[in-house]
């Protein structure tokens, strides 16, 4: 049940980044102010849809649709995340790497290399956003998991979901 609630947060969210623009204004206020306590909102660097910018950038816009539809697809069978959530270096190992390229890119915007277009930073984003949802669906469904990797011998031990979330 919590991972059907975390999709559908997800799912909710991503929505109203993309809705903002039209949003009632009361409504769209609110999730331009909800984007602002984590993104900058540079015009320059943010999607635009009918002439408004989006509530976030686009990296930010790429980080939660990657977050969306992991999210989404948490609900399906538990093994589809069993790989991820073997050992704590595979899900941090699994982050890490993904933030890899949203490091490369930021990390080039700052030394005045290069200007990513928005589509760069977004599908950068995606990346992020995709792994950072394995890795809380993996927490949620396997958290009794990761504290030990092996069992009292030394033997791997296989991680079971926790009773339905």
């Amino acid at each position: 049940m919590l991972l059907l609630a975390v999709a559908a947060a997800a799912v909710v969210w991503f929505a109203l980044v993309l809705l903002a623009p039209a949003l009632p204004p009361s409504l769209g206020a609110a999730v331009y102010a909800a984007g602002g306590f984590v993104c900058h909102q540079l015009p320059d660097r943010s999607f635009h849809w009918h002439g408004a910018q989006l509530a976030v950038c686009a990296r930010c816009t790429g980080i939660y649709f990657g977050a969306c539809s992991a999210a989404v697809l948490a609900p399906l069978p538990a093994r589809m995340f069993a790989v991820w959530v073997e050992s704590r270096a595979r899900v941090g190992g699994l982050l890490g790497a993904a933030a890899v390229p949203t490091a490369v890119t930021v990390a080039a915007e700052w030394a005045g290399w290069w200007q990513p277009s928005g589509f760069t930073r977004a599908l950068t984003g995606v990346l992020l956003g995709v792994a950072g949802a394995i890795v809380v669906v993996a927490g949620l469904r396997y958290s009794e998991c990761l504290p030990r990797a092996a069992d009292e011998q030394g033997r791997p031990r296989p991680c079971q979901p926790r009773t339905p979330i």
